[in-house]
């Protein structure tokens, strides 16, 4: 008798979920165990009575039922690999990041890791049943394609993964220079309202003896070292390339 517990992925309206499931293989009855449907088993019912050659043994439907599932993880690192373009688009086209963005990054993070996760765990299944004596040996070269395929999808969330590491980074980035952007226009409207606020200063101050105090033109000459003293700093950043 040959046991095995795994999980298996889906997505919803809710996003992505992993459900246990368990088999039991004795004498030439397959077992399982599953709370709910499910559209991987539905599948493999429709295979079944496709295909040509009769299922003899429960290891035949249960080297199905994973090929079944592996598509299916699959199909579904593809639909995530779709929604990870969709963003690199999104960024590419946005000149300033939303929050939005960050939010789905995250998500398809979280989602990529459980995915992995389930893939990971039907290799180490899987693995464990390649090394028992109880699994025959006409089955182990089916059973080594299988895992094959698993390799295949391992590297694929690697993939992706990378990927959203990537969109992360570009995001930070955007985020960082926006920021920066703001930093360099307070900076600059601090510097060049320094000069005007220095005279303004001078000018206001509170002493009998002050050049230009009684001069009839007075407030006007102010306001014109004023405007002279910003024309002056916002000429010299335009000459440097600063803004």
């Amino acid at each position: 008798m040959m046991v095995a517990n795994s999980n298996f992925s889906k997505i919803d309206q809710h996003g992505y979920h992993s459900y246990p499931v368990s088999f039991l293989i004795k004498n030439t009855t397959l077992f399982t165990y599953r709370q709910g449907d499910s559209k991987t088993f539905a599948d493999t019912v429709k295979k079944m009575r496709v295909y040509v050659e009769p299922f003899e043994t429960g290891i035949d439907i249960f080297l199905l039922l994973l090929e079944t599932r592996i598509e299916a993880d699959a199909d579904l690192l593809e639909n995530m690999s779709r929604e990870i373009t969709n963003i690199s688009k999104s960024l590419s086209n946005e000149k300033k990041p939303k929050q939005e963005i960050l939010l789905k990054i995250n998500t398809l993070q979280e989602n990529s890791m459980m995915l992995r996760e389930s893939i990971i765990d039907k290799q180490r299944v899987l693995s464990s049943i390649q090394r028992s004596r109880l699994f025959p040996e006409s089955y182990r070269e089916r059973l080594r394609i299988v895992l094959k395929d698993i390799s295949s999808l391992t590297e694929y969330t690697t993939f992706n993964f990378e990927r959203l590491e990537y969109l992360q980074d570009t995001f930070t980035g955007l985020i960082n220079l926006e920021q920066n952007q703001i930093i360099k226009i307070f900076t600059v409207v601090t510097i060049v309202f320094l000069p005007p606020t220095l005279i303004a200063g001078i000018f206001g101050m509170n002493y009998q003896v002050m050049p230009t105090i009684l001069h009839p033109y007075g407030f006007y000459l102010a306001l014109i070292l004023m405007m002279l003293s910003s024309t002056a700093v916002l000429w010299f950043f335009k000459r440097k390339h600063w803004i």
